[in-house]
């Protein structure tokens, strides 16, 4: 109602804006500031700790793909060799390194006969499938559901001896091999399948003196290559 009727005589009017204090503004700015950098930092500091810690486990347990897929015809030969024939390679079963980034890695399977990969063993995997299905269609036993469990029966054996690989290193106190180390190790067993596979569709009885065969060779393989990560990788 007053406010209307304008400033009254002998009565001072209040300020309408109060004068800022310097003081008061440059402590609330100086105060915002710290916590603005202590939170800052301490967030960096947790997230990059964080990330380093992601990025050494997935280093540590899954590696790099690609390193996997790195080979030649050269290399395939020879590993292929390693694998069916193991008591005929004499170097040595120790895996090559070389220094990148100030620290040593493991040279890729083009340039290593005893670095893992993942080609041999998907594609022996899938000429297992293929061999196999093939050897029921000349037996008259043929159908798309006995594929489908051939290749499900195929990837859960394959799901049977990594987790067995792995629980064997733990209980022998290393568990720190890559699980696509695991993989590809445990993957080479279908090369023995396929060459059993093969002899029975040429000989029907062929397959119960190359399945023993290829079974005491990939024997030997494993136990030459788990003897090498425990004893010089670890």
């Amino acid at each position: 109602m007053y406010n209307n009727l304008g400033a009254q005589p002998g009565v001072p009017r209040p300020p309408t804006n109060p004068q800022p204090n310097p003081f008061g503004n440059s402590f609330y700015g100086a105060g915002s500031g710290l916590i603005r950098g202590g939170l800052g930092a301490y967030g960096e500091k947790i997230l990059g700790s964080s990330s380093e810690y992601v990025q050494s486990n997935i280093s540590r347990y899954f590696s790099d793909p690609q390193y996997y897929f790195q080979v030649n015809d050269q290399y395939v030969r020879n590993k292929l060799k390693v694998v069916l024939l193991p008591f005929l390679h004499r170097g040595h079963w120790t895996r090559i390194t070389e220094p990148v980034g100030g620290r040593l890695s493991y040279k890729p399977p083009i340039y290593d006969i005893n670095a893992p990969d993942l080609y041999i063993p998907f594609m022996a995997f899938g000429t297992y499938v293929v061999l196999a299905g093939l050897s029921l269609g000349l037996q008259g036993k043929f159908s798309p559901e006995a594929l489908n469990w051939l290749f499900v029966k195929g990837l859960f054996g394959w799901f049977l001896q990594v987790s067995l690989l792995k629980v064997t290193l733990l209980s022998l106190g290393s568990g720190e091999a890559p699980l696509l180390d695991m993989l590809a190790y445990a993957g080479y067993a279908f090369t023995g399948m396929c060459l059993a596979v093969l002899g029975k569709m040429i000989w029907r009885y062929s397959y119960y003196f190359l399945m023993p065969w290829t079974c005491l060779c990939m024997g030997v393989f494993l136990v030459k290559t788990m003897k090498r990560v425990l004893f010089a990788e670890c």
